[in-house]
């Protein structure tokens, strides 16, 4: 206790022991007086309680007595009770009072011929005594940690005066609480029970009925957490299907004014609210970007100080990050050490590989600290080493988000969409920025010359955006999925999931090897620009094949591609759920 006065002193105690464990919540509350709310919520703080053996008392056998047990001096209230129990004495001769105790330090001193003073006596004396005894009084002036006689005496069924202070309040279910420690109200408390026996017996009766703190309850709590240890079970069960706690920290976009509202983090996020679970939203980039000032010009610091708050009041069971670079590692490492119990996945869409070290950098990065971690690219074939715990994910669909059904209609403006869409931030594209697609685009144009194209992002027409976007769609049949870079297994950007998602005939690099998930009548492969040349003229020429493909590849995406599938995923990878998913079979 002298090394838990300053508050940096209990913070540095909290992150050296794996668990403190309380007699109370009031002793509890004590320990993170001043603290922050991160502090007080971790799970390293435990209450478990004095405890008593429950007895069989026999109510009409209580004779007209008046107990005190403790030491007798003012801190615990016994010169209030003297002068009290005195005046009720004096004015009732059937009752009697029996004081047990004594004190070196401080002399007390009430005499009356109806008054015994037994001094210290032998514990199973004392519990004999409180069995016999009708009224119990525990009226301490000084915040008391627990207060075992108060206790006792209610498993003893007796009728219990306590003040309310400290954790005396916790021992009992049902008694007479004094909010301040006087002898007056200490005497009127006690004249109440003498006088009205029916709510003494009551208060008796509803004591023992109502006594929870036994040997056995309490003594399951310590086996309970002795099993935890062991086991080292401290998460959630989620086999039972229990509804997590969940933050979900990534950029959705708001400051954008819904732009960007077609994102994947609200694909996913959905999918965890459709789960059944409660998810707490963190948008780290416009936290950020509203929150710049001269000693924190990037946000940053403002936003790891606001996530440990958010913490602090609302514990998760699992943190998921998206993207979430702003998000620091002491900042994790900080809420690990004190909420042990907290698990931490993140997802990642961009791609990564030798072309985009960067991106591989940022997904690394906090990868020792996560209990898994999820990529649109197949991870075997990215340069990650022995790392554990990284799986792929597909782009989800979302039914809120791709609702468009191409496959069902025949007349439409263009036969092929394709897009380009650098500059996502800033909603225009970024001037003198190069991309190599549009050579490809060019050289297949050039083959093409009678199929009608919109190609947004290229020849400086402008990418378009949310409903926009639909609306562009939506007057195309035929959708090119052609990524940056290099071809790497199972990569695609999010624009897969919404050319499916909305029923496009799309067209995909065989060397994605997405043909491990569709087959040619739910996706067309290409093997270079000559075949890709042909087969858009082939179905852009045939719409009950184009319709009947598109048809069957928009089904199976949304059958086992869906935000909600998705979501789970990441939940039961995180915590090592052993579930076979229709994409950890193919890869």
């Amino acid at each position: 206790m002298e090394g838990s006065k300053k508050v940096n002193e209990r913070i540095n105690i909290l992150s050296k022991c794996d668990k403190i464990i309380f007699n109370s919540l009031w002793t509890k509350n004590r320990f993170f007086h001043d603290m922050e709310d991160f502090y007080k919520g971790t799970s390293k703080a435990e209450i478990i309680n004095q405890c008593a053996k429950r007895k069989k008392i026999d109510l009409g056998k209580k004779e007209k007595i008046i107990t005190f047990v403790g030491k007798l001096n003012s801190s615990k209230g016994y010169d209030l009770f003297g002068k009290a129990i005195l005046k009720i004495l004096k004015k009732n001769t059937d009752w009697k009072a029996i004081v047990i105790g004594d004190e070196r330090r401080e002399k007390l001193v009430f005499t009356h011929k109806k008054l015994t003073l037994l001094g210290f006596q032998e514990h199973n004396k004392v519990l004999k005594i409180l069995e016999k005894t009708s009224i119990s009084v525990t009226c301490s002036k000084w915040n008391e940690p627990f207060g075992r006689t108060s206790l006792e005496a209610s498993c003893s069924g007796c009728a219990v005066i306590i003040s309310n202070r400290g954790g005396l309040t916790e021992t009992i279910t049902d008694g007479i609480i004094i909010k301040e420690p006087t002898i007056n109200n200490v005497y009127k408390s006690i004249d109440d029970l003498v006088k009205n026996k029916k709510k003494r017996v009551n208060l008796q009766k509803n004591s023992i009925k109502n006594f929870y703190l036994t040997d056995k309850f309490v003594t399951k709590k310590i086996d309970d957490y002795r099993f935890t240890l062991i086991k080292k079970k401290n998460t959630p069960n989620i086999k039972k299907n229990l509804s997590l706690k969940i933050v979900h920290i990534t950029n959705f976009n708001e400051r954008h004014n819904g732009r960007l509202f077609y994102n994947t983090g609200r694909r996913i996020n959905n999918g965890l609210i459709r789960l059944g679970h409660s998810v707490l939203e963190v948008s780290d980039r416009d936290v950020q970007s509203v929150n710049k000032k001269i000693t924190d010009l990037s946000g940053a610091k403002y936003l790891n100080t606001k996530l440990l708050k958010i913490i602090g009041n609302y514990i998760p069971d699992i943190i998921i990050l998206g993207h979430a670079d702003l998000i620091n590692l002491k900042t994790l490492n900080h809420i690990k050490n004190f909420h042990p119990q907290i698990k931490f996945a993140q997802w990642f869409l961009d791609r990564m590989g030798p072309e985009w070290k960067f991106n591989e950098k940022r997904f690394l990065n906090k990868i020792d600290i996560m209990n898994a971690s999820f990529c649109t690219t197949d991870p075997k074939f990215l340069n990650f080493g022995k790392r554990k715990n990284i799986h792929f994910i597909p782009n989800p669909v979302d039914e809120s988000f791709e609702k468009l059904h191409n496959y069902k209609l025949n007349n439409f403006k263009n036969d092929v969409f394709f897009a380009i869409s650098h500059g996502v931030h800033r909603g225009i594209l970024k001037k003198g920025k190069f991309d190599a697609r549009e050579v490809f685009i060019n050289t297949l144009l050039n083959k093409l010359p009678n199929i009608k194209f919109d190609l947004p992002g290229i020849k400086n027409k402008q990418p378009k955006w949310a409903d926009s976007f639909i609306e562009v769609i939506s007057q195309s049949k035929i959708a090119l999925n052609l990524s940056q870079g290099k071809t790497l297994k199972y990569y695609s950007s999010d624009r897969l999931a919404q050319l499916m998602g909305n029923g496009l005939l799309v067209m995909i690099d065989k060397k994605t090897k997405y043909s491990d998930f569709f087959n040619n009548n739910e996706l067309i492969f290409y093997n270079d620009l000559n075949d890709l040349a042909k087969k858009i003229k082939k179905y852009s020429e045939n719409d009950v094949l184009r319709k009947k493909i598109a048809k069957q590849g928009r089904d199976k995406y949304f059958k086992y591609f869906n935000s909600t599938i998705v979501a789970k995923y990441i939940i039961d990878k995180t915590f090592k759920i052993k579930k076979k998913y229709f994409w950890d079979t193919k890869s």
